[in-house]
């Protein structure tokens, strides 16, 4: 009896197509589930080829690498550039609208009129003025601070405030991200900032400041722990010490010391708890020294607030 043709392919050849592009023939086949897979689909494995579906499923029980001090390895300080790019784009705004500085800068107290007139805070009842501030509720400005800096035309660092700040994030931020993982990275840099913006707020709470200076001078110092954890300096120390040394002091007459001391201090303290907690509790450890650094510099705050209100 003769076949008569009905202009299908046959079965085997129908199935001989990718399982996610059904129009590529293909005679390839994942060496793990057998479906078909054509080249784009393909994915080198120790024995033969894998779809991707079975590399996630692969991807999901292996254990992913891990820092020395716990954090996940990543291959590029991805932290670090969000954290230049966030600046640099906070810095284009202030350049179009200058007014941003004075709603998030990290005033403690103070009084505005209608206008937006900025004046000092004495404690006395002025009718007619708003009080602002860290100390009334506006605690954002502990933190969007760090994000803002001295313009062109401002003070006597104008432009050289943002580029100082910007130098040793990149320098020290791509180190320490290295050392530490994304996670923890950010951690000491909002830990340092807000550390830097408590010190000035306790300090002289009638004066705004702004800058991520106390963010940096916190990486300086988690830089320092983590080099003496692991006795080993990834940058010269001379390129780093000494011109933070001489920068340190040489800013001081017109910058804000507290911000830089508050932030060192903060960046160092969580610092050696990632650095010298033991690997059996690590993360445990870390996350206690964090939250529990965290709360103390808010105590600090909500303590003052409530003095400067009586």
């Amino acid at each position: 009896m003769d076949t008569i043709s009905t202009g299908q392919p046959p079965a085997e050849e129908a199935r001989s197509t990718c399982y996610r592009h059904p129009r590529r023939e293909t005679l390839l086949r994942c060496t793990r589930c057998d479906r078909n897979i054509c080249p784009d689909c393909m994915r080198a494995a120790p024995v033969g080829h894998r779809c991707p579906d079975c590399v996630r499923d692969d991807n999901r029980t292996v254990r992913q690498a891990r820092t020395v001090f716990g954090g996940r390895v990543a291959t590029r300080p991805v932290v670090t550039y969000v954290l230049i790019a966030l600046t640099v784009l906070v810095y284009l705004v202030e350049l179009v609208r200058p007014a941003i500085m004075d709603q998030f800068d990290s005033l403690g107290t103070g009084l505005v009129d209608d206008a937006g007139q900025r004046y000092v805070d004495d404690g006395g009842l002025h009718p007619g003025y708003q009080l602002i501030g860290i100390a009334h509720g506006e605690w954002y400005r502990l933190i969007t601070s760090a994000f803002l800096h001295l313009l062109p035309t401002q003070g006597v660092l104008g432009i050289l405030h943002i580029a100082f700040n910007l130098y040793w994030l990149w320098l020290l931020g791509r180190v320490v991200e290295e050392r530490l993982g994304a996670v923890r990275f950010l951690a000491v840099y909002l830990l340092a900032a807000l550390g830097g913006s408590v010190l000035g707020f306790l300090v002289d709470p009638h004066q705004a400041a702004v800058g991520a200076s106390g963010a940096v001078y916190g990486l300086a110092g988690c830089y320092f722990v983590l080099t003496r954890r692991l006795h080993h300096h990834p940058i010269d120390p001379n390129r780093v010490i000494i011109p933070f040394l001489i920068w340190m002091v040489f800013s001081a007459g017109w910058t804000s010391w507290e911000g830089h001391l508050g932030g060192l201090l903060a960046g160092g303290a969580v610092a050696v708890g990632m650095a010298y907690a033991p690997a059996k509790r690590r993360t445990l450890v870390q996350t206690a020294v964090t939250v529990g650094l965290a709360v103390l510099l808010l105590g600090l705050v909500v303590l003052k607030s409530l003095d400067l209100a009586t």
